[in-house]
């Protein structure tokens, strides 16, 4: 079973209202469990061989909103900030599929995954997220190319946080 599937059950029951799902196959044994009314609990992702993986749910992001004073001098910045947005825009963004530490390459002394300016099509390893001790490779979902870089290497990133900006082709 693929981590992506596993995330797609992960989501579809803390959708479906269901307090506890368990599924076994020769493999792998997953136990997941939505927190009850009473108190937190996490989802707990079992494979039969490994050791427990647990993933938190979702981490709400708070924006502040910063009031900012417009001056006639200022106007092309603002403008040119703007483009800057609507070109973003269009660029499709990688997420985080899972809280860990982010990895650019399978060890120190290779050579990054992707940099920016390289061409990605889906299954193709963008980078490694280790959680508890298990180094799980993220593949690129979408067909593109890598625009900008949003984590530093060996970093922490939390579940649906920004990995990359891709120029999709």
């Amino acid at each position: 079973m693929k981590l992506t599937e596993i995330q797609d059950l992960i989501k579809f029951v803390a959708k479906s209202g269901v307090s506890e799902v368990e599924l076994e196959t020769k493999d792998i044994k997953i136990v997941i469990r939505t927190p009850s009314s009473k108190g937190k609990e996490p989802v707990v992702v079992q494979p039969v061989p490994q050791p427990v993986i647990q993933v938190a749910p979702p981490v709400q992001q708070i924006h502040e909103v910063i009031p900012t004073v417009v001056t006639e001098t200022k106007a092309p910045e603002v403008k040119a900030a703007a483009d800057t947005a609507s070109n973003e825009s269009r660029y499709v963004t990688v997420k985080s599929p899972m809280i860990g530490t982010f990895y650019r390459s399978s060890s120190p002394d290779k050579p990054s995954f992707v940099n920016v300016g390289d061409e990605i099509a889906p299954d193709k390893v963008i980078c490694i997220i280790e959680a508890m001790k298990l180094f799980n490779e993220i593949e690129s979902e979408i067909k593109g190319k890598i625009v900008k870089v949003l984590v530093n290497d060996a970093t922490p990133v939390e579940y649906d946080q920004p990995l990359f900006l891709v120029d999709p082709a």
